[in-house]
């Protein structure tokens, strides 16, 4: 119960977090983007079985591999991409947590 709390508690309550305080005349629109990080998500679509409580999906689905994750670092840096950028890494680190208490 707490692993799901955090985990899921990370991928909404940390990007709307980061709207209200540093997105605040447009933090709907920020925490939209943000969220639009969970999309990578659809990797899970390529495992078997698609869902599996006892995996740990950083290293394990490619949209969550060391290299994409530098990827998505690197996005941080040009502004177009920032938000973007924010939800997929904010998402890492939700799946981190994650993780960590499995």
């Amino acid at each position: 119960m707490l692993q799901t709390l955090a985990h899921y508690g990370c991928h909404i309550f940390i990007p709307l977090i980061v709207a209200l305080i540093w997105y605040k005349p447009k933090w709907k629109v920020a925490f939209l983007i943000m969220l639009s990080g969970m999309l990578i998500d659809l990797d899970h679509l390529l495992a078997n079985p698609i869902f599996d409580p006892n995996r740990c999906s950083i290293g394990f689905h490619p949209l969550h591999s060391s290299f994409a994750i530098t990827f998505y670092l690197f996005l941080l840096f040009p502004k177009k991409s920032r938000l973007l950028a924010l939800g997929l890494v904010i998402h890492i680190i939700a799946d981190l947590v994650d993780c960590a208490l499995m």
